[in-house]
């Protein structure tokens, strides 16, 4: 059994396996994600090139997310202030930065979230374990697209699958979600992060 075999194989026995499951309705998938304001999760990640990371999620919503990578990754992602930055732990440089409205994680952190917008939703299928809804920008679609995976009674996220401008994909598989609870504002700051990492 290879590497991403073993990480993999304990998460089907997370899923339910209902004898027959119903697609979930867009109406409900937005009035649940809009329900979500903090979450706190460990994650494995599976990068386009096959490689696997793993770390600690932190969701704010509207508009902040913070991925800490695990050892021996130690990179760090924040989302907050309309921005995205990655700070790559082997360098000494300032984060990369980029608008956080031209990544499709902007359709989860939105503040309102309408999955039945038009055009925002270019699928939504479900394969008896789980419904998957494909969603992208309506006015920017070439920004890319994010499909989330939800299992029912009671409705759960349990992963997404970015796809960016590139055609690269990044799937995220997330742990028993911790909701509700305080998170500080500075998790989110990457001002405060940049001036850290330089001390």
């Amino acid at each position: 059994m290879n590497r991403r075999t073993a990480l993999l194989a304990p998460l089907a026995f997370l899923l339910p396996f209902p004898a027959l499951a119903e697609k979930i309705p867009l109406r409900t998938l937005s009035e649940y994600l809009n329900g979500l304001t903090t979450v706190e999760a460990d994650f494995t990640q599976i990068n386009s090139d096959g490689t696997i990371s793993t770390g600690k999620i932190y969701i704010r919503r509207p508009g902040r997310v913070r991925f800490e990578y695990a050892p021996p990754d130690r990179s760090l992602v924040i989302a907050g202030g309309q921005q995205v930055a990655i700070f790559d732990a082997k360098s000494n440089q300032p984060p990369e930065q980029y608008p956080l409205k031209r990544t499709p994680l902007n359709l989860i952190l939105a503040a309102n979230i309408d999955l039945g917008r038009a055009k925002m939703v270019v699928g939504h299928t479900e394969d008896g374990t789980s419904t998957r809804v494909r969603a992208q920008d309506p006015e920017h679609p070439e920004y890319g697209s994010i499909e989330l995976v939800f299992t029912s009674n009671p409705v759960e996220l349990r992963q997404w699958v970015i796809t960016d401008d590139l055609g690269q994909q990044t799937t995220v598989i997330l742990g028993e979600m911790k909701k509700g609870g305080e998170m500080r504002a500075s998790l989110f700051d990457i001002t405060a992060e940049t001036a850290r990492r330089k001390n």
